[in-house]
């Protein structure tokens, strides 16, 4: 199982960026699938996290009105735009993939770093 994550970068506070994870060794569809960061010093925090099927959509407080977060099953990938970036969002932002259920179980990814300048 391999969740990669890429899209992450350097940029000045107000600008944008698309995060993507892409899925392999799972049937991605039946997954909810979430983004989560982690800065320096702080506890790993829930970014946006989807439904299954994509229909459901949860944020934090903190990012509501400027992140999206959405997913295309075909291509077994997950998607996170962030726009108007603040200098708080700089993290480590990590994809998580959680099956429930019976035999639940939860997959990470590596992480990518996103540094936003002020």
């Amino acid at each position: 199982v391999q969740l990669v994550e890429s899209g992450g970068g350097l940029v000045q506070a107000g600008g944008s960026l698309r995060l993507s994870c892409a899925a392999s060794g799972i049937t991605f569809s039946i997954y909810r699938m979430g983004w989560y960061r982690q800065a320096p010093g702080k506890q790993r925090e829930l970014v946006a996290d989807i439904s299954s099927g994509g229909g459901i959509t949860n944020y934090a407080d903190s990012v509501k009105g400027r992140f999206t977060i959405s997913r295309d099953n075909a291509k077994n990938t997950m998607y996170l735009q962030m726009n108007s970036l603040r200098s708080e969002d700089t993290a480590v932002y990590y994809c998580k993939a959680v099956r429930s259920g019976m035999g639940s179980i939860t997959y990470w990814g590596q992480g990518t770093q996103v540094t936003v300048s002020s």
